[in-house]
């Protein structure tokens, strides 16, 4: 069944809190996709960010992040007044994100709307900490550390404390235990609204495409609680991390720095890691996507404390034993794998196995080291079973790509869209059709591509350390004329169920 859906991150929705999460223009998003006759909305990683404010650079695998948990809803408790939260209110540039701001403030609101709630005698927040145990008691314990020790990252903890000594861990949390409780507390707040949300989309026929990085921080709970899971020493500090080879694009590759994975020790327990990670997405989303699929084939690993990537070596993955143990415990699963770059034949023979869609990329198809009609990206060689998407969160938006290519490559442009008078400003309709009109099951297109706006807006640019995830949307963009010219592209490509 042909279907299509919008790419926009929770950060970015509209609010006037600074930052966009579970409040009435969530819900007007979700009105806005079902008008614009969209099937699907895709999000970033949803989980709460450390340094550099990156949603691939979390401080836990399973935790949501606490910015999104709506002001709104608490005010409508009786936990919060409005006048306290407008004190959070951004008064800058809409269209940005005041990490700084938010920081300074918002953990402050939720402190006192925890205070206000007494949440120990409430029946469904002891449910939800006895459901989520597994992650939860080490994340809140986590959070609890990570303020006493004034945000330093675990690993310049009290060497008892971080290498997790019992006696010291049990007097240390006796003190923090109000503290433990509150970071709890913000996660039952943080999912109870999120589940409301994504129940009105599902009722509205819309469903969440999550997201979520194959590796995770050296800096969280998930490292720091289940050290023997990943590639460190007896000091619990990395032996080799992650990172890829250099390119046409980087000469000393990328160096992530994320742990890797000991992938034998995940062999030895039935993977059960990666099936509760896996399951407990399944809990929050429709459907997955999964960041550097490549890495459950080969990985690139790196000696820690290299300074770059240019002497990392691949390693061989888990393959196709780790998807049986997750298909054998939690069934089927809509799964998007991120197959981005060069893809090996190994890579191809995994995505044929597990059956999961690849992506189409359409900026890619114009790449001068891969010209010529057989080039993947191009739209119609798009198989049945990819998802095809005019550019993702790291690609600069396709007005600015449009822009930004050099005199050839826009002419090749024009000649496959076999469109030479669309002004140059407004290419992304042609191009957007294009590849709604492709052979692609699923079509996702960021909204800033419908809104035709420059490279203001993108969203992230690799392999820089500012400026990136601080983009925002206005309420004023999401109007009745672009919802209608959104659902008309969508009819005429064939991605709308008849009623």
């Amino acid at each position: 069944m042909r279907k299509a859906g919008i790419l926009l991150p929770i950060s970015a929705l509209p609010s006037k809190y600074g930052i966009g999460g579970f409040t009435k223009e969530a819900y007007d998003f979700v009105d806005f996709l079902e008008e614009a006759g969209q099937s699907y909305w895709q999000i970033l990683p949803i989980g709460p960010t450390s340094f550099g404010d990156s949603p691939y650079q979390s401080f836990s695998s399973f935790a949501g992040n606490p910015y999104f948990v709506g002001l709104d809803g608490l005010i409508e408790e009786g936990l919060l007044t409005e006048d306290e939260c407008n004190l959070s209110v951004y008064s800058g540039n809409e269209r940005e994100i005041d990490y700084k701001k938010i920081y300074e403030t918002r953990l402050n609101l939720l402190k006192k709307a925890y205070k206000m709630a007494n949440p120990d005698n409430d029946g469904s927040f002891i449910d939800f900490i006895q459901e989520n145990v597994k992650w939860l008691e080490n994340y809140a314990l986590f959070m609890a550390l990570k303020d006493y020790y004034s945000g330093k990252p675990w690993i310049e903890w009290e060497y008892e404390i971080r290498m997790a000594n019992p006696k010291a861990m049990q007097e240390l949390g006796d003190r923090l235990r109000d503290e433990i409780t509150f970071w709890k507390y913000v996660q039952y707040k943080f999912f109870s609204q999120w589940q409301s949300l994504k129940e009105y989309a599902n009722e509205k026929g819309i469903k969440i495409i999550g997201d979520i990085p194959i590796y995770v921080a050296y800096d969280s709970a998930d490292v720091w609680s289940n050290p023997a899971l990943f590639q460190l020493d007896i000091d619990k500090k990395p032996l080799c991390v992650a990172g890829c080879p250099p390119d046409g694009f980087s000469k000393d590759g990328q160096l992530w720095g994320n742990p890797l994975y000991k992938w034998e020790l995940h062999k030895e327990s039935g993977y059960l890691w990666w099936i509760y990670r896996i399951e407990h997405c399944f809990k929050l989303y429709d459907a997955l996507r999964i960041d550097h699929f490549r890495g459950f084939d080969e990985y690139f690993s790196i000696e820690y404390g290299k300074p770059n990537a240019k002497d990392g070596k691949w390693e061989k993955g888990p393959n196709k034993a780790l998807f049986d143990a997750i298909k054998e415990k939690i069934g089927r699963k809509e799964i998007i794998a991120e197959d981005l770059g060069f893809v090996t034949e190994g890579v191809k023979e995994l995505l044929d196995y597990c059956e999961f869609p690849g992506m189409r990329v359409f900026q890619f198809g114009f790449d001068k080291r891969d010209t010529g009609a057989k080039n993947d990206y191009l739209p119609h060689n798009y198989i049945e079973n990819c998802v095809a998407y005019t550019g993702t969160h790291d690609n600069p938006t396709i007005v600015s790509w449009f822009f930004e290519i050099d005199g050839e490559e826009r002419k090749d442009v024009r000649s496959y869209l076999c469109d030479s008078y669309t002004p140059d400003s407004e290419i992304h309709f042609p191009i957007i059709g294009t590849i709604m009109r492709s052979n692609a099951k699923l079509c996702i297109i960021p909204i800033q591509d419908y809104l035709g706006y420059d490279s203001r807006s993108r969203i992230n640019t690799p392999s820089t350390s500012s400026g990136n995830w601080t983009w925002r949307l206005s309420q004023r963009d999401l109007t009745k004329d672009l919802a209608k010219k959104i659902c008309e592209i969508t009819r005429l490509s064939g991605r709308i169920t008849e009623k």
